[in-house]
């Protein structure tokens, strides 16, 4: 499915959870049944004129007596370099096609990512779970890894003591006199 609107392009903005475009749209567009039925979908948005798309859900619609805003929220793969044109736009009037995506809302809302969970209690502090690597950990496989490979053990090349371990055999005694 696919509906085509004149919106107005009010904002984008941008927190540590999440990224929300918001337009507004005015006029017979208001009415189109395209935009209830998409609602709550994996959606694509493109602007007329601009090169880029936006992987989004469409969070929601909601209408008064002058406007109908509609809120997506941006999918987090979509990188600043990519956006920057359809960013661009934000604050003018622009043609809007809103294209039903093919994704799942489970595939989406599906996050992966390496890092370390934690939890934030009341008092502010974070909790890690003891089921993840720990410092020592990373810095113990670190060592490990760098054993066996890279630079050879220098603990008697370096010595400056010249008594010390040399291949002096004594053959050759009547050289020292």
């Amino acid at each position: 499915m696919q509906v085509t609107v004149k919106a107005h392009f009010n904002k984008q903005t941008k927190d540590s959870k999440k990224e929300l475009v918001q337009f507004y749209v005015k006029g017979e567009d208001e009415k189109k049944q395209e935009l209830n039925q998409l609602t709550r979908e994996v959606v694509e948005l493109e602007i007329e004129g601009v090169e880029q798309k936006l992987r989004c859900e469409f969070n929601k619609s909601t209408k008064d007596s002058k406007k109908t805003v509609l809120e997506f929220i941006v999918k987090g793969d979509a990188s600043a370099e990519n956006t920057f044109n359809f960013y661009k736009k934000a604050g003018s009037d622009v043609t809007l096609c809103i294209v039903e995506s093919q994704m799942s809302m489970d595939d989406f809302n599906e996050e992966t990512h390496d890092g370390i969970e934690y939890e934030i209690g009341k008092d502010g502090t974070a909790s890690v779970s003891p089921n993840q690597m720990t410092l020592d950990d990373v810095a113990q496989e670190e060592d490990s890894e760098g054993q066996g490979q890279g630079e050879p053990d220098k603990k008697d090349e370096d010595n400056d003591d010249p008594f010390a371990q040399s291949d002096f055999t004594g053959e050759d005694d009547d050289l020292l006199d």
